[in-house]
């Protein structure tokens, strides 16, 4: 299958590109930067040098593919992870979350692709206690800001992709990505901080986290240029409490044993 990736220098592209290429679809992919391109080519992609949220740009750059399938891996973070900080990020990977997912779907339609599949997130769901929860439950729509904001984006290019006329639409929600390029790998931010004591444990620390690796995230990907339709959750079968999976992140990591700091003073 041709397939076009948007998105294909970020931690999931990278590791997505050789599965695609292992299972013998031929893939353009595509980064902003010409200076990563011939790594995209080196994992076996036709390096396509795109800003996404070019619209002319972005359509040709399908439309000269003309892939049988497309995929929106598209986000745009921060090397540094500062909660504080993160709204302008947030800001344009909204964007291309709706705006390059509408025109990859505009483009996609015109040279007959049949399938559509988009990055979205599974922590995006109201708390509701240490219960699993499911694709229908209910989504933080109106959480604080930026964080709100970000939620409603997501959700915004899930309906574009799942409702588009003659195409069919996967939203698969990622967890929390780790593994390498990720900020839980050895030299990501996440272990920086965890080796300067920055990374505490919160309150009770009783926030429970769903996981995915990130070639398992990739693979997910694979399965659906073939298999499924509509939202699904990809997270490992381990989710783990804030108290129990900081303490054995910074032990695998070699990072002094974490803090913990009361809610109100990471409010403030």
């Amino acid at each position: 299958m041709r397939v076009f990736l948007a998105g294909g220098s970020g931690a999931i592209g990278r590791r997505l590109i050789p599965q695609l290429v292992g299972a013998g679809h031929q893939v353009a992919a595509t980064t902003r930067s010409e200076a990563k391109a011939p790594m995209l080519q080196s994992l076996g992609a036709i390096p396509v040098v795109v800003d996404a949220l070019d619209e002319p740009a972005l359509s040709k750059a399908v439309n000269d593919f003309r892939p049988e399938a497309v995929m929106n891996q598209l986000t745009d973070l921060p090397q540094r992870y500062n909660p504080r900080q993160l709204g302008p990020f947030y800001e344009r990977t909204s964007r291309l979350r709706i705006e390059a997912t509408r025109t990859l779907l505009a483009a996609a339609k015109e040279v007959g692709a049949r399938r559509f599949v988009y990055q979205s997130l599974a922590f995006m769901y109201v708390p509701a206690g240490p219960a699993a929860l499911a694709e229908d439950a209910k989504l933080a729509l109106h959480a604080p800001e930026p964080f709100g904001s970000a939620v409603r984006a997501t959700v915004e290019g899930e309906r574009l992709a799942l409702s588009a006329d003659g195409i069919t639409g996967v939203a698969l929600r990622y967890g929390q990505l780790y593994g390498p390029g990720t900020y839980f790998d050895l030299d990501g931010d996440f272990a920086r901080q965890a080796r300067r004591r920055m990374l505490p444990i919160v309150g009770s620390g009783g926030g429970v986290f769903s996981f995915i690796h990130v070639d398992d995230a990739a693979g997910a990907a694979v399965a659906a240029l073939e298999h499924g339709e509509g939202v699904y959750n990809i997270v490992d079968d381990d989710p783990a409490a804030a108290r129990d999976w900081i303490p054995a992140f910074c032990r695998d990591i070699g990072a002094p044993a974490p803090m913990h700091v009361p809610g109100w003073l990471v409010e403030l």
